[in-house]
């Protein structure tokens, strides 16, 4: 290895690959990888080939790998499952696309026997892979007799009585198609090539090797017996006939064999296929969910189906489990699932982060097997499947785990959501409170300061006054206190009508009192500007509270006086609307600009306008009139006064009067 990439590998994480397999010595070997990966500080993924012939390893040996898996998670490594018949190939493939830096595998002690026999695991993993790191853990602390049974020649090699028939009813046909033929005058080349599909076809419809290499066989000696001279027996004229059968013979087993391997591919292709529509159906599900509960649903829904068994689910909430979730395959005999037994497991693994329950060696007494839903050390929910006398094998388990991850992936994204959302509406709030804050210490001073400094004047100067300042010095200090009480009323109903807790006062009122007893309310500033008021209508009759009412129509008049010139026109217009009565607040100022429009109704906001006494608004008089005139079920909007100046209206519900009252 060059002194570049030995700095390069030196900079990258390590990523320890155990291989996981039925092997009696293979706990001992995910141990070793586990306590590796701790001591690098790496991640740590184990991996499991999943072969043609896995489904026919017996019980033993499916128990065994189980609980290797299980060992494996617990201790932290991630489960992943490929398919193909050539493990070391899968196993280096992975090793490459994955980056992993350190391979663990186990050697066995049984050496081979010939040196026609196909390198070991560990010689052509080593051959095929030279620039990983391997390390090769003896098995001699173990049986060293253990041979894994789905890989001998007497279990694959065993035909079924049911193929047995098959492969005789398919010889039976090709060879009466092949006397067919030979009556007919085709030639021999043309029955060879009827007894190779009838292999063909005994390999495609059998299962194992067996019936493939017996119909090979027979195909041969029945094409010798039936149709070669002479006939009926099993001698041959030609002396060219047995190079004919040999051919034919190597031809039928190498096309047996291709079609065996073939459909052996097709399943494993297909389980994988499944396994991802899988996976993406699930993936298209959760991403749809909006909360919790959709994702539990949709996960349990789609577990019970593809496993056939019946789900319980909890979720976290508040630090601790919920109570369970039923999804039951069937409706009967499922009430033993919420036992004080059951709850105690489904806690454990809450608590442990690994999986307990039947058919593992952690409270094996419960009727479930429970896993947690988790990405790193954050649980947010428990699952338990009810396994009965059948255990999961191993691509139920990786379908399982693999949909346990996309749930806790769905689950962890909103809660980041949930999270972002309640960080932005804390940090508007912050804003909020920072704006008031600004906008009191700013607006409140001027105020302050001229009450603070005319009370003063008066305490030390008062005698040297004479009656007429002394009024105006007073007059100053009444209206500044006015003003400060306004603006305390404006932001308290605020609050209050925001958060609800305002109750109004409905009643049946006369419009043109209400505007009459607000125009009493705005004193001084009535003098310095023309404000007049119009009724379109007679007995003009709202339903609404009075008082707030009132208080919109004062802050509205106030605007106007406040932000136009001294003398500015302002006009109150009050008018029926269909089921409404519009009220129009008019003035021939200045106007505001476009830009401004579309925030005046925000809650602070002020805009570039200044007072002529150099107060600035806190900006909560249009809010307050637009929360107030919605609690009414009116709406209040801004318009252009031709040729300058601005409109506020609002409407608020008509009433009747009730002549029997």
């Amino acid at each position: 290895m060059s002194k570049e990439a030995m700095s390069f590998s030196a900079d990258m994480p390590e990523h320890i690959l155990v291989c996981l397999s039925a092997s009696p010595s293979n706990a001992k070997i995910v141990r070793t990888a586990g306590k590796m990966a701790s001591a690098f500080g790496g991640s740590f993924t184990a991996l499991y080939v999943h072969t043609p012939d896995a489904d026919k390893m017996d019980e033993a040996n499916k128990n065994r790998l189980q609980y290797h898996i299980h060992l494996a998670e617990q201790l932290g490594a991630t489960i992943t499952t490929v398919y193909g018949e050539d493990v070391s190939h899968q196993i280096a493939e992975f090793a490459r696309i994955s980056g992993v830096t350190k391979i663990v595998i186990g050697r066995s002690n049984v050496k081979r026997r010939h040196f026609w026999n196909k390198p070991t695991l560990t010689e052509k993993l080593v051959e095929i892979a030279p620039h990983l790191d391997i390390h090769i853990i003896p098995d001699n602390s173990v049986n060293l007799n253990y041979r894994d049974k789905t890989h001998s020649f007497f279990y694959n090699f065993i035909p079924y009585p049911k193929d047995i028939m098959i492969t005789i009813v398919i010889l039976a046909l090709t060879t009466l198609l092949g006397i067919a033929f030979y009556k007919l005058g085709f030639t021999d080349s043309n029955i060879i090539t009827v007894y190779i599909l009838g292999v063909l076809l005994t390999s495609l419809f059998t299962r194992g090797y067996a019936c493939g290499m017996i119909g090979s066989v027979m195909s041969v000696a029945l094409f010798n017996f039936f149709l070669t001279e002479p006939l009926l027996t099993f001698h041959a004229y030609d002396p060219g006939y047995p190079i004919t059968f040999a051919i034919m013979l190597t031809a039928s087993i190498i096309t047996g064999t291709l079609a065996s391997k073939l459909k052996s591919h097709a399943k494993l292709s297909a389980q994988a296929a499944f396994r991802t529509g899988v996976l993406l159906d699930t993936n298209q599900l959760l991403q749809k969910a909006r909360n919790d509960t959709d994702i539990i649903d949709i996960t349990s829904t789609q577990l019970m189906k593809l496993l056939n068994r019946t789900v319980v689910m909890y979720s976290v909430k508040d630090g601790a489990l919920s109570k369970g979730y039923l999804f039951p395959v069937s409706p009967e005999g499922q009430e033993d699932l919420f036992t004080a037994r059951e709850r105690m497991t489904a806690e454990w693994v809450y608590q442990n982060k690994h999986r307990a329950g039947a058919s593992t060696h952690t409270l094996n007494k419960a009727q479930c097997m429970y896993l947690a839903i988790r990405i790193n050390d954050n649980v947010y929910g428990v699952v338990g499947i009810r396994i009965g006398e059948k255990p999961l094998d191993a691509f139920e388990n990786s379908i399982l785990l693999s949909i346990l991850g996309e749930c806790a992936l769905a689950m962890d994204n909103i809660r980041n959501a949930k999270e972002k959302e309640v960080a932005a509406v804390l940090a508007k709030n912050e804003q909020l409170r920072a704006n008031l804050l600004r906008a009191i210490s700013h607006d409140l001073r001027t105020p302050l300061t001229s009450i603070s400094g005319n009370a003063g004047n008066l305490l030390t100067n008062y005698d040297k006054l004479d009656e007429e300042t002394r009024i105006q010095v007073f007059t100053d200090i009444y209206d500044d206190a006015q003003w400060l009480i306004s603006l305390v009323e404006n932001l308290l109903s605020v609050t209050r009508i925001e958060e609800g807790r305002m109750n109004l006062n409905m009643s049946l009122q006369l419009m043109d009192e209400v505007v009459e007893e607000a125009m009493r309310h705005i004193k001084r500033k009535r003098c310095e500007h023309k404000i007049k008021v119009e009724y379109k209508d007679e007995l003009l009759i709202a339903r609404m509270d009075a008082g707030l009412i009132m208080q919109v129509i004062i802050n509205l008049v106030d605007n106007a006086v406040k932000y136009t010139p001294i003398g500015s026109d302002v006009q109150i217009t009050v008018e029926r609307k269909s089921d409404f009565i519009s009220v129009s607040v008019s003035d021939n100022g200045d106007g505001i600009p476009d830009k401004a429009k579309h925030r005046v109704f925000e809650m602070f906001y002020t805009g570039d306008n200044k007072v002529a006494d150099n107060r600035r608004s806190l900006g909560l008089g249009l809010a307050l009139c637009k929360s107030i005139i919605h609690a009414h079920g009116g709406e209040i909007i801004l318009t252009d006064n031709k040729p300058h100046g601005s409109i506020f209206t609002f409407t608020v519900p008509t009433g009747e009067v009730n002549i029997n009252e």
